[in-house]
């Protein structure tokens, strides 16, 4: 019988902060380690790429402007590497067009500058509560149990991953928390301020497109047609369900 050890806490999360501003890099770095996390850090864009690729961080920060390559490229550029570690954006800007361009390049989240370091920390908090697995042994053989299947969409949260026609999907952290709630209420219509509260957990008021992104982005990986969705449907006026496909 094959049986994985899974190591929690024992090893300590590693954060890459990258951003080209020294004094919000020492602030980060100083709270987080504070805070019980190692901290690795890059000043420029190029230099923060080659770190989350060769060192396995948990979280980046990635600040939006950075010199040599600006963050929505390195977020790009990881994103086409199969590079799905969560990205928590920093921009200068309160400018809705950056945040959505973020976000429709693979990051999980965004933070308007200025912020207090105890909300990065919560935001980095919550996003490791959400992807990691606590410690224990996991006999490989035992049955799935959880497992959440809507015709052909199969979605497996304690491991994180979600099938469609058996195939594993690539989901960013926030893609994999919408098709999950939107599963877990199959057949129900939910507005975009219940998908705001329920998958992002604190105020979005007025971004309510940050979800017509993420939807966007998981029709083009469960659905045949993008025009005519057939799990994943736009219920006019109000929001946004997901239901079993008829025929299938």
């Amino acid at each position: 019988m094959e049986v994985t050890y899974l190591v929690g806490d024992i090893m300590k999360n590693k954060i890459l902060v990258v951003d080209d501003e020294q004094s919000i890099v020492t602030l980060l770095q100083y709270n987080l380690e504070q805070a019980g996390y190692e901290v690795i850090t890059a000043m420029d864009g190029e230099a923060g790429k080659h770190l989350a690729e060769t060192q396995d961080p948990d979280i980046i920060v990635l600040d939006l402007m950075l010199p040599k390559l600006d963050g929505m490229e390195v977020c790009k550029q990881l994103r086409q590497k199969r590079i799905m570690t969560p990205i928590l954006m920093l921009t200068a800007k309160d400018d809705e067009l950056d945040k959505i361009l973020g976000l429709e390049l693979g990051a999980d989240d965004y933070m308007v500058k200025p912020f207090s370091p105890r909300e990065v920390i919560a935001r980095v908090k919550a996003i490791l509560r959400r992807t990691q697995v606590q410690p224990e042994v996991i006999d490989a053989n035992e049955k799935e149990t959880g497992v959440l299947v809507v015709a052909n969409l199969k979605i497996i949260p304690e491991k994180y991953e979600a099938y469609f026609n058996d195939q594993l999907l690539e989901l960013t952290l926030k893609e994999f928390e919408l098709l999950l709630y939107l599963a877990q209420n199959k057949g129900r219509v939910l507005t975009r301020d219940q998908l705001l509260s329920a998958v992002w957990n604190y105020d979005f008021a007025g971004d309510t497109r940050i979800v017509d992104v993420h939807i966007s982005h998981l029709r083009e990986k469960v659905e045949v047609d993008t025009k005519k969705p057939s799990y994943i449907k736009t219920m006019r006026g109000l929001g946004y369900k997901l239901e079993e496909p008829k025929g299938e």
